[in-house]
Parts: structure tokens; C-alpha cells; sequence
């Protein structure tokens, strides 16, 4: 997906929000276990539930792999039932070099054709030069998370007094441009987006941690939107797991617009 579509349709929505498809067979109602396929039973509804209220999806692999073959099956058809128009996230936080970097790229625009896919930077500019090599795909590099541990590395000074997540930042931007790289930045973390906008004020920012961990949409949007708003901010918990009954989608359905009233008064 190119850069002015997903504006575009951020615009057209009034929405910057994108569901997480963590999807976990320990948690997804009960009733839907006798069927043939839970997982893609349980996403296909979530998706029709969501789908005008959202403008991302972003299933993370983790939940599919732990699955074997199962999983990808079940993810493949997730992907495949996704509206075109709607841009989908590969959670996949993978990060590697040389032919490994490459397969990965294969792997999520190719086999399983995902607009965008997750990267931790730490090996440099060789492990994120396969991905950038596909046109109109993205590569989301890991910046700032919402974690606890992210205060073991992500903001440490360096020797000429930058934090460590600033290097990256300032390091890799160059590395892809506005068109096709993002980076993730967790809404626990919003008091620093005004810093990061300094140093990429035009980039797309990929948010996780409204909702469920604690963040705030207000602080997101109030520090981090720019011109082209410049988000997708993403919940997954807080909407996919809104109810445990059989009505579990008209929930997230609900769950799901209520955010994007929200976000349509940023924009």
C-alpha cells in the first residue's frame, strides 16, 4: 500500500486505529473451539465487526507459529479475508542478515503478502536493506516499546549523551524513506513523542499499548500527530477480547468505534 492510500483512508474514516489480531485459542470464547478453524473463525468476526471502524490490522505471529502448520494456515486465511484497502502489520519482530534477512522479506510480502512487517534494528542497516527492496511494502523498525525492559537499553545514555532509541532513530532514517518505513513508538511512552518528532517529524509512528497496558490516546495525539497524522495506533486486548460470549463481536464492534470517535476528534 503506498503512503497516500493509507492517509487517504485515515481521512475517509476519520481513523487512525488499527485492531491486534493477538489471537489465543486460551481466550477466545468457548463456543467457537467446535469449529473447524477457531482461530480464523474468531478473526473473520472481529474483522467483519471492525472493519469500518479501523484502517490496520496487525496480526501478531507469535499466536500462529506457536500453533505449527495449523497457525499459518490459520493466519493465511486471516490475511486473505482482510479488505484490500485496509493496511495489514506483520507482527513478526524479526531481525537478522544476509540470506536470513532476505527469507524473512520473502517470507511476509511474499508468501504471505502483509503491506508491512515489524524489524528490530539492533544488527544495523544490513538486516533492514532486504525489506525496503519490495515496492509499496513497509518496514516498521523498533524504536521505543511500552515494556518494562525497555529501560534496559532503549533509554540509556550513550556516551555523547543521546539516548540509545534516539541513535536509532537519527542512524536509520535515512536507511528507507518516508514511503516505506515506520517506526514503533509504545503510548506508554507519549510524554517522549514530542522529542521523536523532532528527529523524524514526517515518518508514520506505529503505536501499541492504548487500552489494555495504560496508554493515553489524548497524549498520543496531542504530541505525536503531524501533518499527514502520522499514526496508526493499535489496540488488540481492549477490542478483540471486549466479551467471551457469543455476542464477542458485537462488543468489539462497540469497543472498536468508541475509539474511533475518539481519534475522529483529533483529526
Amino acid at each position: 500500500m503506498k503512503r497516500q492510500e493509507l492517509i487517504e483512508q485515515i481521512h475517509r474514516k476519520k481513523s487512525f486505529l488499527c485492531v491486534g489480531l493477538d489471537t489465543d485459542l486460551k481466550k477466545i470464547p468457548k463456543f467457537l473451539l467446535d469449529y473447524e478453524d477457531p482461530i480464523f473463525e474468531f478473526n473473520k468476526r472481529i474483522i467483519d465487526a471492525t472493519k469500518d471502524f479501523c484502517v490496520a490490522y496487525k496480526p501478531n505471529i507469535a499466536f500462529y507459529e506457536a500453533l505449527g502448520a495449523k497457525g499459518w494456515i490459520s493466519l493465511e486465511k486471516t490475511l486473505n479475508y482482510i479488505p484490500n484497502d485496509i493496511f495489514t502489520i506483520a507482527d513478526a519482530k524479526r531481525g537478522d542478515i544476509g540470506n536470513t534477512s532476505a527469507l524473512y522479506a520473502s517470507t511476509f510480502f511474499k508468501t504471505y503478502p502483509f503491506d508491512s512487517v515489524t524489524i528490530a534494528p539492533y544488527m544495523g542497516v544490513d538486516s533492514i536493506t532486504p525489506f525496503l527492496e519490495y515496492e509499496n511494502k513497509w518496514t516498521i523498525l523498533l524504536a521505543l516499546t511500552s515494556n518494562l525492559g525497555s529501560k534496559d537499553f532503549q533509554t540509556q545514555l550513550t556516551f555523547d549523551n543521546e539516548y540509545l532509541y534516539e541513535k536509532v532513530l537519527k542512524a536509520s532514517k535515512s536507511w528507507g524513506s518516508i514511503e516505506n518505513t515506520m517506526y514503533v513508538v509504545g503510548a506508554t511512552k507519549a510524554e517522549l513523542l514530542s522529542d521523536i518528532r523532532k528527529i523524524i517529524p514526517d515518518h508514520f509512528l506505529l503505536v501499541p499499548g492504548v487500552g489494555a497496558q495504560g496508554g493515553s490516546l489524548e497524549s498520543v495525539a496531542k504530541y505525536g500527530i503531524n501533518k499527514d497524522v502520522g499514526l496508526l495506533v493499535n489496540s488488540s486486548r481492549g477490542i478483540i477480547y471486549s466479551g467471551n460470549s457469543n455476542d464477542f463481536d458485537v462488543l468489539a464492534s462497540e469497543s472498536a468505534r468508541s475509539l474511533q470517535k475518539q481519534m475522529a476528534n483529533f483529526l
